[in-house]
């Protein structure tokens, strides 16, 4: 049968250490002992002990000073303070000091069996809140963001030293470089952790619809609203909010969610009073807020309560040696998913990526790998997988070719839209982008 746990019994006295022991083992416990507190911590330094058992008379530390050590070095492990016939205050002690509970010698030694079960079922409940927040930051948290370059490593430590506090956060940076891998990784950091994550692309609605989206609505406030709906707000409550494309908002918006910023509260479409939150609020735009203020087109004094503190996130071409371990990632990650056993790519592959001037980034970079494994039938990728329009950019550009912004935009919602064959629903979906946005760039660069 398998082991219910490990425990750690710590006592000088050998003949009831044996007994406990005993006891224990019989009850299906992975048990072993040790004489004195030197000892015992010994053990633990080189095995996860589940739950420890101990003395609070020792040769060589007082059992209350132990069970601090231990839940400071060990904050997983559970501790049960054996105290002598009315030394009652030296158990109340030790659970100040982090102990589970304390039983008394002496009294029937079938109570120890329920209270180590109780104990038992504690720390192994902590062993996997432990090892699911390790899951999560391993996938979620700042682990995920690959990059060597020094303007990716710049970025991250700007991110976590803001992660740890509830200040709202300004995410700048050109479409496709990563905006919301780093919300997750700053909200995964912070204290709010266990609590929602929630994202929601402001481009992607209309003004109405995005407000009830935002914070919720009564019945009968509008037609089709047949029941109370809860908004994003409220479903980020004591966790994050990622709003992302926060240069689309519209102005009406702009003012509610400043007060949200300023109070955290707001009134739902169609009520009369106001609603309560707790949330740390992230923002993430690929347009020039300050430009956007100077034309009238964003608030300012949103813009000055967004923008307590501001990263902004490199485009691929300024970290073009990042490119080499993200590509490895996504074939990775690609191969697995489709069951293609493709494991790296040839040298002019990756000189050819490196040539390119990833107008859409590393989104960009993540689609065209997939469509090379896609089409990949050996083991490696080679620069005959890559579409022919990037093949004939990266050959054909000159030196004095224009890759300011709007350019490099430009052509990038071009090459998309080739790709789609004209369909514009789904080149906003390829681009991360509403579709009232990419009309409106399309607008703005003269391509309808």
């Amino acid at each position: 049968m398998a082991s219910k746990g490990k425990l750690l019994i710590i006592d000088d006295e050998e003949r009831l250490r044996k007994l406990l022991c005993r006891i224990l083992q019989l009850e299906d416990y992975e048990v072993v002992e040790a004489a004195n507190a030197k000892e015992g911590l010994r053990y633990m330094d080189n095995d996860a002990i589940d739950v420890v058992i101990s003395d609070v008379k020792l040769p060589d530390l007082n059992g209350i000073e132990l069970t601090k050590k231990i839940k400071e070095q060990h904050p997983e492990t559970e501790v049960i303070v054996l105290t002598a016939y009315g030394t009652i205050n030296d158990g109340v002690m030790a659970i100040k000091n982090g102990a589970f509970d304390y039983i008394t010698k002496g009294d029937d030694n079938e109570l120890i069996i329920p209270l180590v079960s109780k104990a038992m079922d504690k720390a192994v409940l902590q062993r996997r809140v432990l090892s699911l927040e390790s899951k999560l930051n391993n996938k979620f948290g700042f682990e995920r963001i690959i990059g060597n370059s020094p303007a990716t490593l710049a970025a991250i430590k700007l991110a976590e030293r803001v992660a740890v506090t509830d200040t709202t956060v300004l995410l700048l940076g050109e479409t496709g470089t990563g905006k919301e891998v780093f919300a997750e990784a700053i909200h995964q950091a912070s204290p709010r952790k266990l609590n929602p994550f929630v994202a929601v692309n402001c481009s992607a609605f209309t003004k109405e619809l995005l407000e009830s989206e935002l914070f919720g609505h009564k019945a009968g406030a509008f037609t089709g609203a047949a029941r109370d709906k809860r908004g994003l707000f409220e479903e980020a409550n004591s966790g994050t909010i990622l709003l992302d494309e926060i240069g689309e908002l519209d102005h009406d918006l702009q003012a509610k969610l400043l007060r949200v910023l300023e109070s955290q509260q707001f009134i739902k479409v169609g009520d009369t009073k106001t609603t309560k939150v707790n949330v740390r609020v992230l923002a993430a735009t690929n347009r020039n807020l300050q430009d956007e203020v100077a034309k009238g087109n964003f608030r300012s004094d949103l813009f000055y309560r967004l923008s307590v503190f501001q990263i902004t996130l490199p485009a691929l071409r300024e970290r073009k040696k990042d490119i080499g371990p993200l590509a490895k990632n996504f074939i990775q990650y690609f191969a697995g998913k489709v069951n293609k056993k493709v494991t790296g790519f040839t040298p002019d592959f990756l000189h050819q990526l490196e040539k390119y001037d990833w107008p859409g980034n590393v989104r960009e970079l993540k689609n065209i790998i997939e469509r090379a494994i896609i089409l990949c039938d050996g083991h490696e990728l080679d620069a005959s997988l890559l579409p022919y329009e990037f093949e004939h950019h990266t050959k054909t550009s000159p030196a004095n070719a224009s890759f300011d912004l709007a350019s490099v935009e430009k052509f990038h919602i071009q090459r998309i839209l080739k790709h789609t064959e004209g369909n514009k629903a789904e080149a906003a979906r390829l681009l991360n982008i509403g579709i009232a946005t990419l009309y409106r760039k399309l607008n703005e660069y003269k391509l309808e």
